[in-house]
């Protein structure tokens, strides 16, 4: 009778380290396919949050930390590519991912305010590039990078007068409440600081699930002296269309939810040359 206790104890032991691996193996596979970062929805830019990474001019940005493959001693190229895309609250980084191989010669940047997202997006990105290392690609996604930032205080502090071709601002925070409006990305303010980062027509794409976000966005550049808007001709024959739309984790979401996407695209106005 003991004997038969004792086997049932060992049996049921058994058996319970046998379901334990099982749901170590399960989560397992939950972090391969998702790192456990607790990211926010929302922070508000306005706040006066310490970035570390702040460069004080663009000259001091690391470009051979984040860009290794091009900054390293085995690029033998004798000119060095420069930042040219930026996506602006880049979240999870699926434009990255998407613009990559699309713009192989150019540098891409993400930049995003909440730390946890950036930590995801760089996991994702230090992945891909193993996976095309590994697979015979060693320049694959190495054109890609994030940083944390708050751009609405920081970003001439990362680029160049006329430096980017190409500013991203997809499915932005709407910032519903009359009182937050000034938090939004898109301000008259801002508008002049992105006119200055960006090159004789560069372009600014804007989309978002929210009708009154994308009024609010049209009627601010429409009305900025230095913006014309892209017509939906020349959007056609534009390759990048289809990444703003669907690349994004949001634009995902939406349309699994069969929601309204609203596009708007605006070209930089030619500067003009003054005579002195």
């Amino acid at each position: 009778m003991a004997t038969n206790i004792q086997e049932d104890i060992k049996n049921n032991s058994i058996e319970d380290i046998n379901q334990d691996s099982d749901n170590s193996k399960q989560i397992q596979r939950k972090r391969k396919l998702k790192p456990f970062h607790k990211i926010t929805t929302h922070r508000n830019p306005l706040n006066d949050n310490r970035f570390p990474e702040i460069p004080f001019c663009p000259g001091e940005l690391d470009l051979v930390s984040r860009y290794p493959y091009y900054f390293g001693p085995n690029y033998t190229e004798p000119l060095k590519p420069k930042i040219e895309l930026a996506d602006i609250g880049c979240g999870f980084g699926g434009l990255l991912v998407g613009l990559s191989p699309l713009f192989p010669n150019k540098l891409i940047i993400g930049m995003e305010i909440r730390d946890k997202a950036v930590e995801y997006v760089q996991e994702r990105i230090q992945k891909l590039r193993e996976q095309g290392i590994n697979s015979g690609s060693p320049s694959q996604y190495q054109n890609i990078s994030v940083t944390r930032s708050n751009c609405m205080k920081y970003l001439p502090t990362y680029f160049v007068k006329g430096q980017l071709c190409k500013i991203f601002f997809l499915f932005p925070d709407p910032h519903f409440k009359r009182s937050n409006h000034r938090r939004r990305i898109i301000s008259t303010t801002l508008l002049a600081e992105y006119a200055y980062v960006l090159a004789d027509n560069g372009i600014i794409y804007t989309i978002t699930d929210v009708h009154d976000l994308h009024t609010w966005m049209v009627t601010h550049i429409s009305v900025h002296p230095l913006f014309e808007r892209v017509t939906d001709e020349e959007l056609e024959s534009d390759p990048v269309i289809p990444l703003v739309r669907n690349c994004t984790e949001e634009g995902k979401k939406v349309a699994k939810s069969n929601g309204s996407k609203f596009l708007a695209v605006f070209r930089r106005k030619p500067r003009i040359p003054y005579n002195y």
